[in-house]
């Protein structure tokens, strides 16, 4: 997936009307952790506490140029990808339906309602309230949001081009990307083709969804089962055969995290640089730290992609002790 320079510099003009560059830190106490030098990119400070916001902005901004006509949008989410809709519809005047399964993070319903949404609850993972978001669009006539498309990856490409040039003098040896439905990681690809950097990108799945680390070694999309309990941000049953396309094209592995290995992450980015994430949040460093070994002495990136974890789910995690 390919950006000329003015794409990016668009995205980034749209971006940045509406929210800061997020900031990216070594911390000590990582670097020490790891014996490398790490870089954190903290996606977890923008105004919706995670990096989708900045594809849902490039996206509406132009839908509402080519297609003014649409009037309401509609999209299925587990929380992230939801907010960044609301958030973004709310600012050019649009209704906004969003479909979330069962379940769902309440702390992520509630941030999603308070941006305008209509919210509805369907099925039992992520795959069926897609499926029921299809149903209600063609049904209502509501334009439907995808959860991948490459409108949402030049917006999210803004994340990484800021993480690169912010470093232009000394890129990071590699870069571990968790991967949802692939716009993050296909995001990270564009954005160091942009910057001319020859960063390694290893994208990171849950242990307990691994669709896409399937689908990257069969070279072809593979569905998956999910039971991930806290990765939501990560629990993808059917991948996008198109980002599958750039994952197999751009990344240097695909690479496994348990639930346990990310409950870790989260309480070592609490512990060390006093900072909140989410499961698949913590999922980079939870990788970083699986793979220490092999990038010592190295710089490393990692995304720290979004911070909306439940609070009683948080607080379980800080309580627990590695298993």
């Amino acid at each position: 997936m390919k950006f000329t320079r003015q794409e990016i510099e668009a995205a980034q003009r749209t971006v940045h009307a509406a929210m800061p560059s997020t900031p990216q830190y070594a911390w000590p106490l990582l670097s020490q952790r790891l014996g490398a030098t790490v870089w954190a990119k903290h996606e977890n400070h923008t105004p919706a506490g995670a990096f989708k916001i900045r594809g849902g902005l490039t996206y509406f901004e132009t839908l509402a140029r080519e297609h003014p006509e649409v009037r309401h949008a509609i999209s299925a989410t587990r929380g992230n990808h939801g907010q960044s809709v609301g958030f973004a519809t709310r600012r050019h005047g649009l209704a906004a339906t969003i479909v979330v399964p069962h379940g769902n993070s309440t702390e992520k319903n509630a941030a999603m309602r308070a941006l305008g949404v209509t919210l509805v609850e369907h099925g039992d993972d992520f795959q069926a309230a897609s499926e029921h978001a299809a149903l209600l669009a063609e049904r209502d006539g509501l334009h439907r949001v995808p959860s991948f498309h490459r409108e949402l990856v030049r917006g999210v490409s803004t994340a990484y081009v800021e993480f690169f040039e912010a470093l232009s003098g000394t890129p990071p040896d590699v870069m571990f990307v968790p991967i949802g439905l692939g716009s993050g990681f296909a995001a990270a690809a564009a954005a160091r083709a942009h910057c001319g950097v020859s960063t390694r990108l290893i994208g990171v799945v849950s242990a307990h969804a691994t669709a896409y680390r399937d689908s990257f070694l069969a070279g072809k999309p593979v569905e998956s089962p999910v039971s991930t309990r806290l990765a939501d941000g990560m629990a993808c049953r059917t991948p996008v055969p198109e980002s599958v396309e750039v994952i197999r094209r751009e990344a240097d592995d695909v690479v496994m995290v348990t639930d346990d290995e990310i409950a870790q992450a989260m309480r070592i980015l609490f512990s060390d640089t006093h900072n909140v994430a989410e499961g698949a949040g913590a999922a980079a460093l939870a990788a970083a730290l699986q793979q220490q070994e092999r990038w010592r002495g190295k710089t490393v990136g990692i995304s720290v992609s979004g911070g909306n974890v439940d609070s009683d789910m948080f607080a379980g995690v800080l309580g627990s002790k590695p298993s």
